[in-house]
């Protein structure tokens, strides 16, 4: 199981899912660019001092993150409020790589139909998003019980 986040904008969600990610024993792909300094005080502060725990890889854009998982048995599962199938509907595999857009932006469709999955989380009607850590956490939870992945 892999997390991975196209672009984001905002350092502390990316340090809080930094820290989701080393807590859960699960990588984190960072595809680039993202919407702030990579030294940015906010991204330390929020993943406190799990971040140098976290296995964390950056990719210089969508194409490289391609090529680089392009070898073994995964399929890529778009997390997006404009998804077909609600989260819970999807049976997720060990080798699942859970891949979350920008705040400002969601995933464009170039990388929502590079997805095998477009999965979208339930809400109450009139929401549009969750916060992009939010989302993280409930997504990776539910794909780390379905396969028994939890630490």
């Amino acid at each position: 199981m892999r997390l991975a986040l196209f672009q984001p904008d905002i350092a502390g969600n990316v340090g809080a899912i930094m820290r989701l990610a080393a807590c859960w024993n699960t990588p984190l792909d960072i595809i680039l660019p993202c919407g702030f300094a990579w030294s940015d005080k906010q991204l330390k502060r929020a993943a406190m001092d799990y971040g140098a725990s976290a296995d964390v890889q950056r990719h210089a854009d969508f194409e490289s993150f391609a090529a680089a998982i392009s070898e073994g048995n995964t399929r890529l599962i778009a997390l997006t409020s404009k998804g077909d199938t609600e989260l819970y509907e999807v049976g997720f595999a060990p080798d699942d790589i859970l891949i979350l857009g920008r705040e400002s932006a969601g995933l464009p469709d170039f990388v929502q139909d590079r997805a095998e999955i477009r999965a979208r989380i339930p809400m109450a009607a009139g929401f549009r998003s969750l916060n992009l850590g939010m989302a993280a956490g409930i997504a990776l939870g539910e794909a780390l019980r379905q396969t028994k992945g939890f630490p």
